[in-house]
């Protein structure tokens, strides 16, 4: 599920970077959420309950 919004988050960022000039600080925060979450999906691995 983490992997999914990162994704979404990067993919939203590329649209916002090249398709929207407005709101770049908000779209640039989008962007480093995205890799903070994908990161820590990464790190932490599949827990098996």
């Amino acid at each position: 599920m983490l992997a999914t919004i990162a994704i979404i988050l990067i993919v939203l960022w590329l649209l916002g970077a090249f398709a929207f000039h407005i709101a770049g600080g908000l779209i640039h925060i989008l962007l480093v959420i995205g890799i903070i979450v994908l990161v820590l999906h990464f790190i932490r691995g599949r827990r098996v309950i």
